[in-house]
């Protein structure tokens, strides 16, 4: 039995938690460890089942309690070495058999786990996506990207679940007075975050080549809604001939609670 779901998911900070019967995992910890552990509480989900932390990229929105978690629970952590590097003042100490540098583009295994780290356009050192395989399913995590490159594309295509990102608006993004030109550049730019019409046309793609769950995630509190996001992905899907509810299901992730408990025996 695969179980998962997102902890919290947006600028404000990202949490993914996957389970089999032998153990758990989250990929980013990007609250703080009491919030992520009342989150998993609060989910009915026990945090004494985790086995690993494993991180995409340095920013503070997904490694925020990374160190406190580690320390607290005795998890390994997994981070490229750029991930490391940018984020070693934020994690603080951590025992040397905590620190597992990966790669991406190698597969590593834990317990019955085949994890697939993938490069993802970002403006992080080295940062990475991951597809997990658990018996004849695998999800996928793909948020924080500037494009739907064809490496990300190769990397998530055929995964049965895929936490896909939508970002932002560009309209409302170019217009928000809030945020300075060079912030608007730098999240509409090729080493940004997906909009949420890019995102649209990524959810066509992953549907034709045989996801069956898509959840939108990592949205800005400030230039996009939940109810834009979802019309937005929901019409292309349509557009496409794709039925939402029967043939693809497609849900929101929540910004700071857990949502959408998927299970795939």
């Amino acid at each position: 039995m695969i179980t998962f779901c997102t902890l919290f998911s947006g600028s404000s900070g990202n949490a993914v938690y996957f389970a089999t019967d032998r153990g758990a995992l989250l990929v980013d910890c990007g609250m703080s460890g009491r919030q992520v552990l009342d989150a998993l509480c609060a989910a009915g989900l026990d945090p004494a089942g985790l086995k690993a932390l494993l991180i995409t990229h340095e920013h503070s929105d997904h490694v925020k309690g990374v160190g406190v978690l580690s320390r607290r629970l005795g998890l390994p952590v997994y981070a490229t070495e750029g991930t490391w590097e940018g984020m070693d003042g934020a994690v603080g100490e951590l025992a040397p058999e905590r620190r597992i540098v990966i790669r991406a583009g190698e597969s590593f295994f834990l317990n019955d786990l085949e994890i697939a780290p993938f490069s993802i356009p970002h403006d992080a050192a080295d940062p990475v996506g991951y597809r997990i395989f658990a018996r004849d399913h695998s999800v996928a995590v793909a948020t924080d990207l500037g494009y739907f490159s064809q490496e990300v594309r190769d990397a998530v295509t055929g995964a049965d679940l895929v936490l896909l990102e939508s970002n932002h608006d560009p309209d409302l993004l170019r217009h928000n007075p809030h945020y300075p030109q060079r912030l608007k550049t730098r999240i509409l730019g090729k080493k940004g975050h997906l909009s949420n019409q890019s995102g649209a046309e990524a959810a066509v793609c992953l549907a034709e080549s045989g996801t069956r769950h898509l959840l939108l995630g990592h949205l800005s509190s400030e230039n996009n809604t939940p109810d834009l996001a979802y019309r937005t992905t929901h019409a292309a899907l349509t557009d496409a001939g794709a039925r939402v509810g029967c043939d693809v299901t497609l849900h929101v992730a929540a910004r700071y609670r857990a949502s959408y408990l998927y299970t795939m025996a």
